[in-house]
């Protein structure tokens, strides 16, 4: 590697130069990459929920519906205003009481429970059904979301997926560039305390933001990615690469020493030891990100591309534009030198050596109680309920709990051929469920003995294409609860009793399949994360036990962090069981290799197990603490910030996960060095010193 390394230094400036150059098609191709704010659509596409949604924007023309809280309007005025939402560009069509009441059938015959539910005559409030022709979450749908806020004002509240998401689009928006502000800021706050310099965390910045622009930019062969990769790209990549730039540094100093007249031949060799070092280093994070490619709910692949990808580029330019920046900065560098504020910390191995047993027996007692707590958290997959109260969607929602005693609603998709006795039998059950407000279909407006013709082509259009017909249904429960759930079952239960084909999609059927896929994903993921990263350590340590005392260790950090909220009662977004264990243990097992093998190395000179063990943390500790803080630093900020729950607890978790386990690898990790060594020696390639051959 030493000729790559001179290489690099021999082509610095064009590397520069070319490095530069290249940020422009990146931001073209950052600016121009669609961002996806509905989690729902990552679900996997041949499921029910998912076909019965295609079918609907096929067969009808309908993708996206939105409940509608309408207050203080007579119905003259809500008649001015159905035209008006009409005429907002890809809004179908509006379904309130007055348009159904105008059917040319006896009044008598429409139901009673269609004006209790659809008016709240106490608040002087109405409900609106709107349909818009594009999907749930398309750019035209959140467009025209936007268009009747404004048109409306407070006069008309939206609910539904579609709301939400354009209300989370706004949020991202309007946060998502300080996110990488407050991200960079930290982690420089952090590295001016612990490294040498005040001008190195500015280079080591620069060089991480061009390579999260690269990274950033690539993202156009995709087409889009979610918000939630979006959010955490960058703050993700900083955290994890940074580390990196901190070895390079480091190695230059070093070989600054070896090398004092020669600072190109510094920088060659230190390019070299960061190329053999980072690049193994790297291949456990990378292996961690990518084992969330195994989820079927493929928000885990995207966000797992992308950040393997990160972690590419952050290699890639931590051994290229990072040297090349140094040595063009190195007489600022020079003068910017001062003493780390950052205590010492290369003393604290003699003490966990004396008080090993102390580690292992609070191992023992804590590794139960954690796994449990961490195995039993309380999760949510409603995101209406940890937005901002202001919000258009949740002023919405609060207005049908409230006022209409309402929460989700639902569509059905059935045969339109079914028996009209049938269907109106089958819609009579479907009120019988428990929870449900109303059932809104064709035969249900009309009663089984209206004749056909007795409805306007305009009414059956919207209800029924000939091929299909379609009923609502209004519920009490909110999307992503127990009884939702139940209610989901209950009513597939009784249209499936009726037709075979029979679909029902909307918002919390499609949670409901969320939580069950997401369930089994935990598992698969978990799983795929622990054998590849296993494979890896046991291939770049050649041990047999070494891989399983590392995992242990870095899954007991895993446990302590997730069990914490169980312990405080925090409910915590699905999707941070997932990803926040596959993260932690690839980003952070790197700690625990580096300790290991400066363990391997004094092991193999000869040195006893203690002296070894002692020898080891000593010289590791404070370049883990250093890359540990930092991805504290860069993601804790985050935490704070963030008005968006997901985003703000999955932060959260990721600095505490990255102080657990420098904690864990500090204190545990040694401890278990001490207590197995006979048994890693004897497992394990190249821990004892080679025989010199006498002859």
């Amino acid at each position: 590697m030493i000729k790559f390394g001179k290489k690099v230094v021999q082509l610095r400036k064009l590397i520069l130069t070319a490095s530069f150059l290249l940020l422009i098609p990146a931001v073209i191709g950052y600016l121009s990459t669609r961002i996806n704010y509905d989690i729902l659509s990552y679900l996997p596409k041949d499921i029910e929920t998912m076909e019965g949604q295609e079918i609907l924007l096929e067969e009808f023309g309908t993708g996206a519906f939105s409940v509608c809280v309408v207050k203080g309007l007579e119905d003259k005025d809500i008649q001015t205003l159905e035209g008006e939402l009409k005429e907002v560009g890809h809004v179908k069509d509006v379904i309130w009481y007055g348009s159904i009441a105008d059917l040319s059938v006896p009044m008598d015959i429409l139901p009673d429970e269609l004006a209790e539910t659809l008016k709240n005559a106490d608040t002087k409030s109405s409900l609106l059904i709107l349909t818009f022709d594009t999907s749930m979450s398309s750019d035209e749908t959140l467009d025209a979301i936007e268009e009747i806020r404004e048109l409306t004002g407070k006069k008309c509240l939206l609910s539904g997926m579609s709301a939400v998401v354009t209300d989370i689009k706004k949020i991202c928006n309007s946060e998502a560039v300080m996110y990488v502000v407050i991200a960079a800021l930290l982690s420089a706050l952090a590295l001016a305390l612990t490294m040498d310099s005040y001008l190195i965390p500015a280079i080591f910045l620069l060089s991480i933001g061009m390579a999260i622009v690269y990274n950033l930019g690539t993202n156009r062969i995709a087409g889009e990615i979610s918000f939630i990769t979006q959010a955490l790209a960058a703050v993700l990549q900083l955290a994890v690469t940074m580390d990196y730039s901190i070895f390079l540094w480091h190695s230059y100093e070093e070989n600054q020493e070896r090398y004092p007249d020669d600072k190109n031949r510094a920088m060659a060799h230190a390019i070299s030891q960061t190329v053999t070092s980072v690049v193994g280093s790297s291949i456990t994070t990378i292996a961690g990100f990518l084992a969330m490619c195994f989820m079927t709910f493929t928000l885990g692949m995207d966000l797992g591309i992308v950040m393997a990808k990160g972690v590419v580029f952050g290699v890639i330019g931590c051994v290229t534009i990072l040297p090349a920046m140094i040595l063009a900065m190195d007489k600022w560098l020079e003068k910017t030198k001062h003493k780390p504020l950052m205590p010492d910390l290369g003393r604290i191995g003699g003490f966990v050596a004396k008080h090993y047993p102390v580690f292992i027996v609070l191992f023992l007692a804590g590794i139960g109680p954690m796994y449990y707590a961490q195995g039993h958290n309380e999760v949510y997959y409603d995101l209406v309920g940890t937005l901002p109260k202001e919000l258009g969607s949740v002023e919405a929602g609060d207005a049908l709990e409230h006022e209409f005693g309402m929460g989700a609603a639902h569509v059905i998709l059935a045969d339109s051929e079914l028996p009209k006795s049938e269907a109106f039998q089958m819609e009579k059950e479907l009120k019988e469920v428990d929870g449900v407000k109303l059932a809104l279909g064709l035969d249900a407006l009309t009663g089984p003995l209206t004749p056909a013709e007795f409805v306007p082509d305009r009414i059956k259009e919207k209800l029924n294409n000939g091929t299909y017909q379609m009923i609502y249904v209004l519920s009490e429960y909110k999307t992503g609860t127990d009884e939702v759930n139940a209610q989901c079952d209950a009513i597939r239960e009784v249209i499936k009793k009726y037709d075979e084909t029979a679909m029902l999609i909307g918002e919390a059927p499609c949670t409901q399949d969320l939580i069950t896929i997401t369930d089994r994903d935990f598992k698969i993921v978990n799983a795929a994360s622990i054998v590849l990263i296993f494979l890896i350590i046991a291939i770049v340590l050649k041990s047999a036990s070494l891989p399983v005392i590392l995992v242990l260790v870095i899954e007991f950090a895993i446990f302590i962090n997730m069990g914490i909220p169980y312990f405080t009662n925090t409910v915590l977004p699905f999707i941070a069981s997932i990803v926040i264990g596959t993260i932690q243990l690839g980003a952070t097992v790197d700690y625990a290799i580096l300790m290991t093998n400066k363990y391997k190395r004094e092991r193999s000179r000869g040195a006893g197990k203690r002296e070894a063990v002692i020898t080891a943390l000593n010289s590791s500790l404070q370049s883990v603490a250093v890359s540990a803080l930092s991805f504290f630093a860069a993601t804790f900020g985050v935490a704070l910030y963030s008005s968006i729950d997901m985003i703000s607890s999955l932060c959260m978790l990721l600095a505490r996960g990255a102080v657990i386990s420098l904690l864990v690898v500090a204190f545990l990790l040694p401890a278990m060095f001490l207590m197995l060594d006979k048994c890693i020696v004897k497992t394990s390639i190249g821990f004892l010193p080679k025989i010199k051959n006498k002859n």
